[in-house]
């Protein structure tokens, strides 16, 4: 019977310890420049060109659809790197020289689960951390655990789980889980 008994706490404890701390590249991916994905709105102007100035959302697929050069690939570009693809498509028959400009209007959102008053899907505000995720949320539950977080993240196109401090910055698109504690 004790056997029985020893294997069942060792399957519930190996069960909490599931998810791994957060590797290095979670911190390392706060620190550099802002990665588009789906669900980012942007606001596009282009000089002297109000028809062409715009906000304008990244698709499911990534895109963006631009006016006269139709399909332009925005996932995982900076918005450096997008600003040039679009002044170099416009450059292509279009504009002898476009200025080129854009901002982020709206992030995408980040979505808070587990142990926390109003799991859902909130809107994500620059420098955000995750107890302000969880606070947007209702707060932590009697039964949440308010010590750490387990965050998922897509990092260079790999999605990736890890376990942070509730100070931990959190990004754009990130998903917050808060677990139940145990004692």
């Amino acid at each position: 019977m004790s056997l029985v008994l020893t294997a069942c706490v060792m399957a519930g404890l190996a069960g909490c310890a599931s998810t791994q701390p957060a590797p290095k590249s979670f911190s390392q991916a706060s620190l550099q420049p802002y990665r588009l994905d789906s669900g980012d709105r942007l606001r596009v102007a282009v000089f002297e060109q109000p028809s062409l100035s715009n906000t304008y959302t990244v698709d499911q697929a990534g895109y963006i659809s631009f006016p006269l050069i139709g399909q332009v690939p925005a996932r995982g570009q900076t918005l450096a790197s997008l600003e040039g693809a679009i002044a170099t498509q416009l450059k292509k028959g279009y504009l002898r020289d476009p200025d080129v400009t854009i901002e982020v209007d709206r992030y995408r959102p980040v979505f808070v689960m587990g142990e926390v008053g109003r799991p859902g899907q909130y809107s994500y505000v620059p420098g955000m951390t995750a107890q302000n995720a969880v606070a947007i949320a209702g707060g932590f539950t009697a039964r949440g655990n308010r010590r750490d977080i387990d965050v998922t993240r897509r990092i260079n196109g790999t999605v990736i789980t890890g376990r942070t401090p509730i100070a931990s910055p959190i990004l754009a698109g990130d998903t917050v889980y808060v677990r139940e504690r145990l004692f």
